[in-house]
């Protein structure tokens, strides 16, 4: 079997402090950002209509906008990147049939310039806030699912540890989305959703790999216990993500524009789910762990 970084000794429990505030600085900036902006919601969420339009040439966005203006068509416009750059999305809050409206404002206002409807979407108001709460209802029954699984399986302090480190990889993702001005649809949320999933199982290797440990070294302090199982287990994790985010690259230039904010959440995902199975599911349960034993009055560490 394939294998990297054999036979390492990085004391990794030896920074958790260091993890810890790194972690505290992005859910607190992530959570004054969505309590104080908030996410740019897509049409799945708020409502209205989406349309993407071909070009027969490449239009500046400034001028295609002006002309839209000029017909008193209020719609939000991003122009596609690569090789899509005479492809466009608008976004109208207003439920409704703009296609008329916006080819008759190409036509007046942009000659020799045909316009080619590519998509079509309306969603009502109403429709795009039941999405969002059964959205936010989904990521939450997921975590707590995940939290009562690993509860069953595992001690407590390790369920502890595996739930904050997925509370943390969907709040630093969303923070990322948000941060960059992506917007957060359904497409997104299937991807908080997988980043979710494969947390939790990256956690649980390395957790297996502790408590194998901690029956075979009953001598040595808890973080040094901690340090070997990660150790250990880090030819399998590093494979693993680097592989997945690979995939999720390849997803992310070259899968067009309607993948791009899912792979860009994977990617995001996959860093800081990686880095959460150390430095916050482990490093969570190793000072729980720690805590347990000094009100039992045992001093190992």
């Amino acid at each position: 079997m394939f294998q990297l970084l054999i036979g390492t000794d990085i004391p990794f429990m030896k920074y958790r402090r260091f993890a810890y505030i790194f972690s505290t600085l992005c859910i607190a900036a992530t959570l004054g950002w969505f309590f104080v902006k908030g996410p740019r919601y897509s049409v799945d969420f708020t409502g209205g209509t989406l349309l993407q339009i071909r070009t027969s040439q490449v239009v500046p966005a400034d001028r295609l906008r002006a002309a839209l203006e000029a017909e008193q068509v209020q719609a939000e416009l991003q122009q596609m990147t690569g090789t899509n750059e005479n492809e466009y999305l608008l976004r109208f809050h207003a439920q409704g049939d703009p296609v008329t409206q916006v080819q008759a404002a190409v036509s007046k206002h942009l000659p020799g310039v045909a316009m080619e409807l590519r998509r079509n979407e309306t969603v009502g108001p109403k429709v795009g806030s039941d999405l969002r709460q059964k959205a936010l209802l989904a990521i939450l029954a997921s975590l707590g699912a995940i939290l009562l699984y690993v509860g069953i399986r595992y001690e407590f302090k390790f369920a502890l540890g595996g739930v904050a480190a997925l509370f943390h990889d969907v709040l630093v993702t969303l923070g990322a989305l948000m941060f960059t001005g992506r917007e957060v649809s359904l497409t997104v949320v299937a991807a908080l959703l997988t980043i979710a999933g494969y947390s939790i199982n990256d956690t649980i290797v390395v957790f297996d790999r502790i408590r194998e440990r901690a029956k075979a070294l009953r001598k040595e302090k808890h973080s040094r216990v901690m340090d070997i199982a990660v150790n250990e287990t880090l030819s399998r994790t590093v494979i693993t993500a680097f592989t997945v985010f690979l995939a999720a690259l390849a997803l992310f230039i070259w899968g067009g524009d309607v993948l791009r904010d899912f792979s860009f959440a994977m990617l995001v995902g996959v860093v800081f789910g990686t880095y959460s199975s150390v430095y916050v599911a482990s490093a969570i349960a190793l000072d729980i762990w720690i805590a347990l034993d000094r009100r039992k009055g045992v001093t190992v560490e």
